[in-house]
Formats: C-alpha cells, sequence, structure tokens
C-alpha cells in the first residue's frame, strides 16, 4: 500500500512538472506573440478615445466599458474559435489573411501620413461639438466596436502566426491570454486618458498653488499626449504592415520585397561593429518596412476612396 501511494505521488509529481512546463512554455509563447503585436495595440489605444470626445464627461467611462466588453466578446467569442481552428485545419490561409491584414495596416497608416502632409483631405473632419443622446452613443459604440473587431483580428492573426507549432488546446489558452491582457491594459489606457483632463481640471479649480499648477499643465499635456499617440499609433501601423507583406509575401513564395530591404540596409551594416549589426539590421528592417508600408497604402488609397468611399470615411 504505501509502495502504490509513493508511486501515485511520483506520476502526480511528474504530472504536475510537465503541466507547470507546459505554463511556462505558455507564457513565453504568449508574450512572444503578444509582443509581435504591438504595433496594432497602440493604434488600438490611440484610436478608441476618439469615439467618446464630444461626449458629456459623466458618460466617457460608461461608453469606454460597453467598448471593452464588446472587445472581450470580439477576441474571446468569435475570433478565438475561428483562429484555433484555423490554426489546426488551414494554417496556409495565415500568411494569405496576414498580408490582408497589413494591407489594411497600411493603408490606414498612409491615410493618415497624407493627412499631415496636406496631400489627402478625405479624412479631414470638423471637431465634434457635445452631443447627447442614447441613440448618439449607441452608434458611437457599435462604431468603436466594430473597428476593434478588424484590429483583434489583426491581434489575434499575428498571435497565432508566432504559435503555430504549439498544440489547438495550448494556442487557445495563449490567444485567450493575448486577447484578456490586451483588452484590459489597452481600455484601461484609454479610461485613463479621457479622464486625465478631467482630473486636472478638479485639481486647477478646487486648489491652490502647486495642486493647482499640476492640474493646469495636464490640463495642458493630455492634448499632446493624445497627439503622440497618434503619431506614435500611425508609425507603428506603417511597420507593423509594411512587415507583415514582407514576411508573408515571402511565406507564399516572392522574396522581392524582403530581397530589396536586405540590400539597401545590408551597406548600413558595415558601418557598425558586429556586436551591434543584430539591433542595427533590426532597425534598419523596421525603418524600411514603415516606409514599405506607407508607399504600399499610399497606393491602394485611391482605390479604397473609389470602391469603399462609405467605408474609408468610417475608419477614420
Amino acid at each position: 500500500m504505501p509502495t502504490g501511494l509513493v508511486a501515485l505521488l511520483d506520476d502526480v509529481a511528474a504530472i504536475a512538472k510537465v503541466a507547470a512546463a507546459s505554463l511556462d512554455d505558455i507564457g513565453v509563447a504568449a508574450a512572444r506573440a503578444g509582443t509581435k503585436s504591438a504595433g496594432v495595440v497602440i493604434d488600438d489605444a490611440a484610436v478608441t478615445p476618439q469615439y467618446v470626445t464630444g461626449f458629456h464627461p459623466s458618460r466617457e467611462l460608461p461608453m469606454i466599458w460597453k467598448i471593452a466588453k464588446g472587445s472581450f466578446k470580439n477576441k474571446l467569442i468569435f475570433l478565438l474559435p475561428a483562429a484555433v481552428l484555423l490554426g489546426q485545419f488551414a494554417p496556409f490561409l495565415i500568411p494569405i489573411i496576414l498580408i490582408l491584414g497589413g494591407l489594411f495596416l497600411c493603408y490606414e497608416a498612409a491615410e493618415k501620413v497624407l493627412e499631415w502632409l496636406h496631400v489627402d483631405e478625405t479624412t479631414k473632419h470638423d471637431e465634434p461639438a457635445i452631443v447627447e443622446g442614447h441613440g448618439r452613443e449607441e452608434e458611437m459604440v457599435s462604431g468603436a466596436i466594430r473597428t476593434d473587431l478588424i484590429l483583434s483580428a489583426e491581434i489575434m492573426a499575428i498571435a497565432l502566426s508566432e504559435i503555430t507549432d504549439e498544440v489547438w488546446w495550448q494556442q487557445g489558452i495563449i490567444l485567450a491570454v493575448i486577447g484578456i491582457v490586451i483588452t484590459v491594459g489597452v481600455y484601461g489606457a484609454v479610461a485613463l486618458i479621457v479622464k486625465m483632463d478631467d482630473v486636472g481640471l478638479h485639481l486647477a479649480t478646487e486648489n491652490e498653488g502647486v495642486v493647482a499648477a499640476f492640474g493646469r499643465g495636464l490640463v495642458a499635456f493630455m492634448p499632446k499626449l493624445l497627439t503622440t499617440l497618434s503619431i506614435v499609433g500611425t508609425l507603428a501601423m506603417a511597420w507593423v504592415g509594411g512587415g507583415l507583406l514582407v514576411h508573408n509575401i515571402a511565406a507564399v513564395g516572392w522574396h522581392g520585397p524582403e530581397h530589396l530591404i536586405e540590400i539597401i540596409s545590408h551597406p548600413l551594416l558595415g558601418l557598425f561593429p558586429e556586436s551591434a549589426e543584430m539591433t542595427v539590421g533590426g532597425i534598419a528592417f523596421a525603418l524600411l518596412s514603415g516606409i514599405l508600408g506607407v508607399l504600399v497604402g499610399a497606393g491602394i488609397a485611391p482605390l479604397v476612396h473609389r470602391f469603399f468611399p462609405h467605408g474609408a470615411e468610417a475608419n477614420e
């Protein structure tokens, strides 16, 4: 009896070690896959505040909560099962999906760059006025959730491409972890961003001296932060979108863009010591991928405007 019990305990300990190792592997894979999605995550955080701009401050957090719930539903109910099935039964479609996603990100990035350069006036909008009404609120929340669905699909597809060697249940756990962590992080950050100006206004009006000055500084800083987020989000979209095109076009058999980037970046590597070549190479690839992404996006923007005029306006 003791021998059987000891053997059983040994088996339990062995299973526990395997489970712990699996959890460690899942954590590492989730971190790796989540990092690849960083550009889309930044853009998600930069885009969302526009959907609550113009509403009464008391409605901002409830609207963000509604959008966050929709994002959880997008990732965990709709996209997660589809991604796991795709990874198991049609992994050959992943590069094609990522190419389409890369084109979308390149288009979005190019639209913003063209607007900065005053080349594309179709994305200009008047400043939103204070709006009220349940119908208007629901319309904006629905629009935000639709945009989140596109960005969430990109996040899940990018993450899935990094974990195709995992078994299906590990893929499901990793994608669920990524979906939950990213959603909490993005919408927590959005809630903080949209309420900081209210916090600053409260500090400025209800206090004096240093505290009031800090409040006024916070109010003045928030528009700059939103502008910075928009710029970083645009650059991240161009980098991620261009990178998706380069890697996945190569994956389906055409290595032209990949070789072109290598040819351009190779002379730069000779200017730095060998110990820095990997870092310099990564920076050069990101920069050239971003430039490629903007050029591709600028090329397809007129087609999008022509064939999907309402969709192009809705994305902005």
